[in-house]
């Protein structure tokens, strides 16, 4: 198994790396005399190849070396939140002077030289090949229809203007123009795409050549067994004539050590949105899926999230939801929470008024319901809302809105003008709000002083025994057959139509979880949903939910994303975060 780090042991460690001059984010630790980066930082700041392996404590690397020889494995060695590969041995047979300067570790690497760029065209796209004179550290940067490789090496100015001329000349298949850019020690070279498209980098020795493939099938399968219980994969998966990239990461709830539980952009509110490697790190997790949806423009959710009993916010328009238990226990349905109020007067029960919501974003006609999981106050959506605040079973306070806040259409952003004052309601530790929107009649049904009855059950009626519930949809799987429903879900056609990168959450029937990022297929759009839930399928799910996608779709492993690069992600409302405790 990997090797856990003793905390009394441990000599140093911080999150920031400094290569050849330039500071990158990454995680690192001194142990033992032992220098570790984080394996996928390793990968992203060095450009040292990760390769399958065969136990979570050996990580093979590729770096220059030849493909087909046998790889060189370096030891690793887990954290509750990173695997960090030793690179002490490495770092001393390839001359690279590694020191600790405060929270960065500084690596300083001989001095390389750029002496060629090369293109050519492909069946299958376009190659650039650099000439090197020696083995040298280089990374990546991507945008939507274009990437910036940067090496740490020199090349001659002249040179590099020369180049660029000659090979615009030509543009390639899919290359429409290139740029070479030096200073001091660093050279840039940009290329513009005309789709977009990921590069594929490989490395070559005798002589040393770093190799860029602009291709539709970017991704390099592997399997890596990144700790007890948790694999991460990269496979292509078929589904009629398409072919999906399929990230993936499997996880064995059976270890010890394993738990997941839902995250959210700030503990302490319902409200506010995040990047998530950055909710991430909050939270201190090994590793995330980005899950449901919410209001991009307010930040407000969309969806059930609820965490040891307590309903952070409820699902809507029976949804799809996920829900589990610690001892093991899953359940992927649909979810419906029924809440409901009744005044109470001089001991008469009235009406039952149904709720619509739970500490949620969605607007419409009704009594919505805030409790302090959703923050200390409460801020009016929309224009004309009454607040009524409920104490111990009482009505204690009844206050309409004041007009100041703007009205909005409930399909549009509800958020008053920012220029305008926003009142706020104390949310009470022993109570609740019941926000009234829509319905006069509703008004006078709460009056100061009156008792109220609540009553809550959730349908199925299993859901209420799972600590744990994050919703989203469609639900796409159930019992090992489609079940696609969307628009029985509430989505609209615009959602159910979309081709693009998808999330989900799936699970076996040995009990195996996967938590999946899926891609645009091989020369073509992302998935459908229906494609969605067959990938899934070939997955081996017999259970699997559709979550939030897009740009939102985010799979985060050891301190970054495993499945895009981060500057290409969108903020995100909440997560599915994979804890470990006392990694062995």
């Amino acid at each position: 198994m990997a090797q856990a780090a003793p905390v009394g042991e441990l000599v140093t460690q911080g999150r920031q790396l400094v290569i050849n001059g330039q500071t990158l984010p990454g995680a690192w630790t001194v142990w033992q005399r032992r220098v570790g980066v984080a394996d996928v930082d390793l990968a992203q700041t060095l450009g040292v190849h990760l390769l399958s392996n065969a136990a979570p404590q050996q990580q093979p690397v590729q770096w220059f070396t030849e493909p087909l020889q046998q790889p060189l494995v370096l030891g690793s060695w887990l954290t509750p939140q990173h695997r960090y590969v030793n690179v002490t041995d490495l770092a001393r047979s390839l001359g690279w002077n590694v020191s600790v300067n405060g929270p960065s570790l500084q690596i300083v690497t001989p001095r390389g030289q750029i002496s060629n760029v090369r293109q050519g065209k492909q069946a299958w796209g376009d190659r650039l090949v650099v000439d090197l004179n020696r083995p040298i550290p280089w990374r990546v940067a991507e945008e939507a229809t274009s990437f910036t490789v940067t090496l740490d090496g020199a090349i001659d100015p002249a040179m590099a203007q020369q180049l660029a001329e000659t090979l615009n000349r030509e543009p390639g298949n899919v290359i429409t123009g290139l740029t070479i850019s030096t200073a001091g020690d660093r050279t840039q070279i940009r290329a513009n795409l005309s789709a977009r498209l990921r590069p594929r980098i490989s490395m070559l020795p005798n002589p040393a050549r770093l190799v860029i493939d602009v291709r539709s099938d970017s991704m390099l399968e592997r399997t890596i067994h990144w700790a007890p219980g948790i694999t991460w994969r990269q496979q292509y998966v078929a589904v009629g004539a398409a072919r999906f990239p399929v990230y993936l990461l499997e996880l064995d709830l059976r270890q010890p050590g394993i738990s997941l539980r839902p995250i959210w952009t700030d503990p302490e509110t319902a409200v506010g949105t995040a990047p998530l490697i950055r909710t991430a790190q909050r939270w201190q997790v090994a590793a995330a899926i980005n899950a449901g949806f919410f209001n991009r423009n307010n930040q407000l959710p969309l969806g059930a999230i609820r965490t040891e009993n307590r309903w952070v916010s409820g699902p809507i328009l029976g949804r799809g939801a996920v829900g589990w238990s610690g001892a093991g226990d899953w359940l992927m349905s649909r979810l419906v929470l029924r809440e409901s109020v009744s005044p109470v007067v001089a001991g008469a029960v009235g009406d039952r008024f149904p709720i619509l919501s739970l500490n949620s974003g969605l607007v419409g006609a009704g009594i919505c319901r805030y409790t302090r999981e959703w923050g200390s106050t409460y801020t009016p959506i929309t224009d004309g809302e009454t607040v009524v605040t409920v104490r111990n079973d009482q009505v204690v306070a009844r206050q309409v809105v004041a007009s100041q806040v703007a009205s909005a259409p409930q399909t549009g952003d509800p958020s008053p003008p920012a220029d305008l004052p926003r009142p706020t309601f104390p949310i009470p530790t022993d109570g609740y709000l019941l926000v009234l929107r829509g319905n006069d009649l509703l008004v006078n049904a709460f009056v100061p002083g009156s008792s109220v009855r609540y009553e809550s059950a959730t349908l199925p009626a299993e859901f209420d025994r799972f600590p744990n519930i994050l919703g989203a949809g469609p639900l796409l799987v159930q019992n090992g057959q489609v079940v696609l429903d969307a628009r029985g879900e509430g989505f609209s056609d615009a959602f159910i139509q979309e081709l693009a990168i998808r999330s989900a959450i799936g699970r076996r029937a040995e009990g195996t979880l996967i938590l999946t990022a899926v891609h645009p297929r091989v020369g073509g759009p992302g998935p459908s949903l229906s494609e969605m839930a067959q990938v899934m399928q070939r997955l081996g799910s017999v259970a699997a939910l559709n979550l939030d996608g897009g740009s939102s779709s985010s799979l985060y492993l050891g301190g970054q994303l495993i499945n895009r690069p981060a500057n290409t992600a969108g903020r995100v409302h909440n997560a599915i975060g994979i804890f470990l405790q006392n990694p062995q």
